[in-house]
């Protein structure tokens, strides 16, 4: 903790300096201190993979569980910590997000499921031991918020008041006409013309489940202790702000009784799988996600979601990498500082399988995304890779729409089908795929995949940049600089974002001791007097050591 203390003290001082910000040495911006979790997640890596688009092991077009397991030895050789798998239960759609059975796997992604999960030889169960094997976690994608239309308790829930299941849905004898709660589109269908009236925030063919009725949330919990046993190491939580409603517009996100349910739910995760990640997507700003953080404390031992991810962050890294300036990222990061609660951990990430992806962000430029990709691994959290970022895949073809132009098929090699399917691909491929593939990457030492894994090593073997605090220092734009501090290790980062070479003055704890990663011609040098002057071609990148 002294060196920690030293770093606080020396950035306490810097602010106090004359002609230490601005053009001159940067001072102190914001300071983070680490998270406090023991727990496997806290630093690690996580990759997120849409499993119908990753590889197909079978021919028929369509990615699938064998196919993820044939991939082990790559997701090792990127060096990620765990897999991130999105909705794999049985749903009508390709997105999955419409769940027909949450104690299932989707024939099409598993044949040798068997209902009820009693083949203990399924593609999943293999695919678990494989990933286990390899030193991998994984993670499923849980949608708590609402189920597909054909899910079995809602069939039986439009047969009446008094229905099965009728409560485990929210209704009304007439329409309340509340529009979304984002705005726009209604939230309220009627069935059948019988005047009853279902809330379904996101789709008529999705409808809300009724979280004021325990038996939904104990039920949801359940099957997710089930998972647990079975071996999952953890779950991504879908759409977490809209579990309780209370009336439209604010009343339908962010309700005191959504918080109280996912405090129950995490708590009966925790106290199956002490070490179990939840990962939370409340997209929102920096205020309004703060409180799905908990505490420190709860996120050791059953808050609200462990983990949420920062989609304020993400957004302006996205904005200003296209932009070639560093004036979004530092407000996002002091955002976190200042408001998160001390010791808390949160998940970055530079885009999502809702979101554009970063390639077509930044107009498939290799300086842009070589500094995103050092500016995601470098931060602090628990950083999330969405499925060929790696590669810098793009947005799917001409002809494609919505969310699937986000989700292409993964290319692993040049040749007609890319070596993702040995049939006719469920969808087309990105337009940069003949190049963007794992192949013609892996044999090119200078490439974005040999990036990502330079990036990733040094992440692991260094404990400040894996777990350590973050002290912002407050460089002028296009410089991104931060220390990232663990114990008795302090390392210097510094990205340009710039097109062009930056050079700054830094103060710093300390001297020089090595470089953990630079890009050709990044540099570090002595200038007296604590400070050092950093010195950065344009989209590159550094990471140093400090004594």
């Amino acid at each position: 903790m002294r060196c920690a203390r030293t770093v606080l003290l020396f950035a306490v001082l810097a602010q106090a300096l004359p002609g230490c910000s601005g053009v001159g040495a940067s001072g102190s911006a914001s300071i983070r201190a680490a998270s406090t979790s023991p727990d496997w997640w806290n630093g690690a890596v996580v990759y997120e993979i849409f499993v119908r688009s990753f590889r197909d092991s079978n021919g028929d077009g369509t990615g699938d569980l064998a196919g993820v397991t044939a991939e082990i030895p790559y997701l090792r050789s990127l060096g990620v910590d765990a897999i991130w798998l999105m909705p794999i239960f049985p749903s009508p759609s390709q997105h999955g997000y419409d769940v027909t059975s949450y104690g299932d796997v989707n024939p099409t992604y598993d044949p040798n499921w068997v209902a009820g999960g009693s083949n203990p030889h399924s593609d999943f169960d293999v695919l678990l031991a494989a990933a286990h094997l390899a030193g991998l976690k994984v993670l499923l994608d849980y949608v708590p918020n609402h189920t597909s239309s054909q899910h079995p308790w809602f069939a039986e829930a439009v047969l009446g008041p008094s229905a099965p299941h009728r409560d485990f849905y929210v209704w009304s004898t007439t329409d309340p006409g509340w529009p979304e709660p984002w705005g726009g589109g209604r939230s309220w269908y009627e069935w059948g013309g019988a005047g009853d009236w279902y809330y379904a925030a996101f789709s008529s063919a999705m409808p809300d489940l009724n979280w004021r009725n325990p038996l939904v949330g104990q039920e949801l919990a359940a099957r997710a202790v089930d998972w647990l046993n079975r071996g999952v190491d953890g779950f991504r939580l879908d759409a977490v702000r809209y579990l309780v409603e209370n009336g439209p517009g604010p009343g339908q996100q962010d309700q005191p009784e959504t918080h109280a349910d996912l405090r129950a739910f995490t708590a009966t995760v925790r106290a199956a799988s002490p070490q179990a990640i939840v990962l939370g997507e409340a997209w929102a700003d920096a205020s309004t996600i703060v409180p799905y953080f908990g505490s420190a404390e709860s996120q050791s031992a059953g808050g609200d979601e462990v983990l949420p991810l920062d989609f304020p962050l993400a957004f302006a890294v996205q904005a200003d990498v296209a932009s070639d300036t560093s004036t979004g990222i530092p407000a996002a990061l002091d955002a976190v500082a200042g408001q998160d609660p001390v010791g808390a951990g949160d998940a970055p990430f530079l885009a999502n399988h809702d979101m554009d992806r970063i390639a077509t962000l930044v107009g498939g430029d290799p300086g842009r995304l070589r500094v995103a990709a050092a500016i995601l691994l470098t931060l602090q959290g628990t950083p999330i890779i969405y499925y060929g970022e790696e590669l810098g895949m793009a947005n799917g073809s001409a002809g494609c729409s919505g969310d699937d132009c986000k989700r292409e098929p993964m290319a692993w090699d040049a040749t007609p089908t890319h070596g993702f399917t040995g049939g006719t691909p469920w969808m087309a491929f990105a337009p940069n795929a003949p190049t963007a593939n794992v192949a013609t990457e892996s044999a090119d030492p200078g490439s974005l995949l040999a990036r990502y894994q330079a990036l990733i090593a040094v992440r692991k073997a260094s404990p400040a940049l894996r777990q350590g605090g973050t002290t912002r220092l407050d460089t002028p734009s296009p410089v991104l600089a931060y220390l990232r501090t663990s114990g008795t290790e302090t390392v210097l980062v510094a990205h340009n974002l710039g097109a062009g070479p930056a050079t700054r003055k830094v103060l710093v704890p300390g001297t020089l001791a090595e470089a953990l990663f630079a890009d050709p011609g990044a540099q570090a040098t002595p200038a007296g007097a604590g400070t050092f002057t950093v010195s950065l071609p344009g989209h590159s990148s550094g990471a140093w050591r400090l004594r």
